[in-house]
C-alpha cells in the first residue's frame, strides 16, 4: 500500500542473523502512516519478530533504507528506539527482581533522561499517566516478580507508554491476559490510534480487535505476500485466506 508521509518507510530491506545462510527478511518494502493499526500475521518463522525487531533498529540491516520517525535506522537505531515502545513477547521478570511496578515503569524513560542525571517532574508525570491508563496506579509499589504474568505484560506496557513514543511495536500482546484484560488493553490499543500514535502488532488472536479499520501485512519465509485494509472482524479470515493458518487454529 501506499502511504504519504509515513512514519515507517522501508525499502528493499534484507536483514540476517549472524551465521545465517540466507537473509531473514528478503526485498521487504513497507510503508505505515501516522495512527495506523497493522496486524502483522503469518505462520512461525515467518519473520513477523524479526520485522518489529529490524524497525525497532535491533537488528543490522545487510541492503536497503529504514526510516522510522524521520531517523535513519541504519545509522541512527539508538535515537529510532527513543521514539519507538516495543513490547517483547513473553517476556517475564525472575520472581526476585527487587524493582518495584513504578521503578519499572520509569525505565521506559532511560532513553530521554539517560542513565546519569535524575529523573524530573515531567519523567514522573509520565509515569503516573502511563500507570492510569493501564489501571495499575494500585500495584505500583508492588515488586514486579510478584505479579502474574498478565499483570506483568501491562506494567511493560506503561513501560512503553511512559516514553510517548510515536510507534508501538507489540509481539504477541494477548498472551496472559484473560478475557476482561484483552478487553481493556483493545479500548487502549483505540485510544492510542485515535491520538495519533501508529500501532503494530504481530498476533494470533484475532477476535478482540479494536473496532476500527485495520491494515494486515501478511508474511512468509522472510517476505510480504500480502498487505491490504479490512474490517476487524475480517482479519482472522484473511490471514486464514492468505494460507498462514489453519483452517481449525
Amino acid at each position: 500500500m501506499t502511504v504519504s508521509d509515513p512514519v515507517i518507510r522501508l525499502e528493499n530491506i534484507y536483514t540476517a542473523y549472524e551465521g545465517a545462510d540466507r537473509p531473514t527478511l528478503a526485498d521487504i518494502s513497507l510503508s505505515i502512516g501516522k495512527g495506523e493499526f497493522v496486524v502483522i500475521g503469518g505462520p512461525n518463522g515467518a519473520g513477523k519478530t524479526t520485522l518489529l525487531e529490524t524497525i525497532n533498529g535491533m537488528l543490522p540491516i545487510t541492503h536497503g533504507t529504514a526510516v522510522v520517525c524521520g531517523q535513519n535506522v541504519r545509522g541512527d537505531g539508538v535515537h529510532v528506539r527513543c521514539r519507538v515502545g516495543y513490547l517483547l513477547q513473553n517476556f517475564t521478570f525472575d520472581p526476585l527482581t527487587p524493582f518495584t511496578v513504578e521503578e519499572v515503569v520509569l525505565m521506559g524513560r532511560f532513553g530521554m533522561i539517560g542513565l546519569f542525571r535524575k529523573p524530573g517532574r515531567e519523567d514522573y508525570e509520565a509515569v503516573e499517566k502511563a500507570l492510569q491508563l493501564l489501571g495499575i496506579q494500585n500495584i505500583a509499589t508492588r515488586p514486579i516478580g510478584q505479579l502474574s504474568g498478565g499483570q506483568q505484560q501491562k506494567v511493560l506496557l506503561a513501560q512503553n507508554l511512559a516514553r510517548n513514543p510515536e510507534v508501538l511495536l507489540l509481539d504477541e500482546p494477548f498472551s496472559n491476559l484473560d478475557m476482561f484484560a484483552r478487553e481493556s488493553i483493545n479500548a487502549l490499543l483505540a485510544q492510542l490510534v485515535g491520538s495519533g500514535i501508529t500501532v503494530v502488532i504481530v498476533s494470533h488472536a484475532f477476535d478482540d480487535l479494536p473496532d476500527r479499520p485495520v491494515r494486515v501485512v501478511v508474511m512468509h519465509d522472510g517476505k510480504i505476500s500480502l498487505d491490504r485494509e479490512c474490517h476487524p472482524a475480517e482479519v482472522g479470515q484473511v490471514i486464514r485466506n492468505a494460507g498462514s493458518v489453519p483452517r481449525d487454529a
